[in-house]
């Protein structure tokens, strides 16, 4: 369903960019509150829901990267400077690297301990043939974070750059991403 192909993107761009959205913010504050388990064992069965969700954040990258090629996105609107756009699109790239990137990372993390995740019991991702080694898992699990950290700063740096547009410039970037508002083109 496209809402208006000259302005907005897809119904289902829009879906897939406000899923990845809440599952982003909830894996964060899933691992977040990890940190304060009482227990290892306690702390193993919350990031279980983080590891899960990271597969499902994939997944929907994943669909959401193939869907564009179907279906591309509206032009950007031509009021928008030279340097706004090459911001944009560096940011749009980071995203993706970072949300296909990471839920990697942690799998190969995960397998060189030893493990392997579950998705809720639904399936399971096998252990990747890894060799084993928990320092070097440690040290992927430490880089993943602080991906993490780059990850909520994008996510800043997004929205602020759609308030501005929306807000200031009074051009409906916002709207591009929402099933109603009007966007300008």
């Amino acid at each position: 369903m496209n809402l208006n192909a000259k302005t907005k993107y897809s119904g289902l761009a829009m879906l897939l960019h406000w899923l990845v959205f809440v599952a982003v913010i909830v894996s964060w504050r899933i691992a977040e509150g990890a940190e304060e388990a009482a227990t290892r064992e306690a702390r193993g069965e919350i990031m279980a829901n983080h590891f899960a969700l990271g597969i499902v954040i994939f997944a929907l990258v994943a669909l959401r990267l193939v869907w564009r090629q179907i279906s591309p996105p509206p032009p950007v609107p031509e009021g928008h400077a030279g340097w706004e756009r090459t911001l944009a699109k560096s940011v749009h790239l980071a995203f993706y690297a970072l949300l296909l990137i990471m839920p990697i990372a942690g799998w190969i993390a995960m397998s060189s301990y030893g493990g392997t995740i579950s998705v809720w019991g639904l399936f399971e991702l096998p252990r990747l043939p890894v060799p084993a080694n928990e320092a070097l898992g440690e040290q992927i699990f430490e880089t993943h974070a602080l991906a993490g950290k780059a990850l909520l700063i994008l996510i800043v740096v997004h929205t602020l750059g759609a308030l501005k547009h929306t807000i200031f410039d009074k051009d409906g970037t916002l709207f591009r991403m929402l099933p109603f508002g009007t966007a300008k083109g």
